[in-house]
């Protein structure tokens, strides 16, 4: 902050004071503007912003611990020096307790006394204001890093093609949810799904519209599912779903539900696919009944889906362990 950039307010009742403080404060650069009462600095302060306050505080009217106070309900920013007599100590250490930077006493001892409380307020106004710039750039570096740890852990849990949540990330949240099932007995069911045929598709259309075949499976799960269910994409044309709180029966209608969405639906090109549309095989396993092991559960669905694909595909088909 240059000097023609700090503005001090003088108020006074004796002329002689007024003129003398700005003098000397004129005299070191400062832009000084005066008033002879508390009233006539109010008005201006609510009408232009001012660093520095230098004020006496025994004046007629509004006196300067009056003064003090209205600033510093108005705006803390604005440093207020008191000027006081000798005799009147007590109040200028009362009105340091209520805000005031500092004080000066009449008859001041040497005029440089004024330049040198000027120069400790601006000083002391510079490094608030490189303290708060530094606060801002702080508040911004933790905004920034924070965005991107919230972006690194979407790339780290989030597959990029079906915005689904991918393979590591279901094997971590499948792993506790059938700890919690486990642990306190609640069904947890497991769905898998295979876009039967996709890399024929693929070579067909190409595999721009496989990958639109795919986002559409993604969204076709994110509508069909619970808000407590966890959909994600498991690897290439396979899918799973993890349905805490539900019964293997719930899961198999949840299955036949999706397998005939995806059946009916009009695909462009469908028709080339060996089922003359696009279809989906799903196997199923669930807690209790499937496994005591989580990697249990994974390895009977998996067979399921198997047994699917082989029986014909495009058919739901619950493992049976009985």
């Amino acid at each position: 902050m240059i000097n023609d950039q700090f503005d001090i307010l003088i108020v006074d009742d004796e002329e002689s004071i007024r003129r003398v403080v700005s003098q000397v404060l004129i005299d070191d650069g400062y832009r000084v503007t005066t008033a002879e009462s508390g009233e006539l600095a109010f008005d201006l302060i609510l009408k232009r912003p001012f660093n520095l306050v230098i004020t006496d505080i025994r004046m007629s009217g509004m006196s300067g611990m009056e003064l003090l106070k209205k600033i510093r309900s108005l705006n803390s920013s604005i440093e207020v020096v008191i000027i006081t007599s000798y005799a009147s100590l007590d109040t200028a250490v009362q009105a340091m307790r209520d805000g005031a930077y500092d004080y000066l006493a009449k008859p001041f001892e040497s005029l440089h006394t004024i330049s040198s409380v000027a120069a400790r307020v601006k000083e002391k106004i510079r490094l608030n204001q490189e303290k708060n710039e530094l606060d801002e750039k702080l508040r911004i570096y933790n905004s920034q890093l924070e965005r991107a740890n919230q972006e690194l852990t979407e790339l780290t849990t989030s597959d990029s093609l079906t915005n689904l949540f991918n393979k590591k990330y279901f094997q971590r949240y499948f792993e506790s949810e059938f700890i919690r099932s486990h642990r306190y007995n609640h069904a947890v069911s497991l769905l898998k799904v295979d876009v039967d045929s996709l890399q024929q598709y693929n070579e067909t259309y190409g595999q721009a519209c496989g990958d639109d075949l795919l986002r559409f499976m993604a969204d076709l799960l994110r509508s069909s599912i619970r808000i407590t269910d966890i959909a994600c994409r498991y690897d290439g044309d396979e899918f799973v779903v993890i349905m805490p709180e539900t019964t293997k029966d719930g899961a198999i209608a949840l299955a036949e539900k999706i397998r005939k969405s995806v059946e009916d639906y009009p695909f462009e090109g469908q028709e080339t696919q060996p089922e003359g549309t696009v279809t989906v095989s799903i196997g199923v396993a669930g807690y209790p009944g499937d496994g005591e092991e989580g990697s249990e559960i994974i390895q009977h669905v998996e067979e399921a889906l198997l047994e699917a694909k082989d029986s014909g595909r495009n058919r739901v088909v619950a493992v049976d362990l009985k």
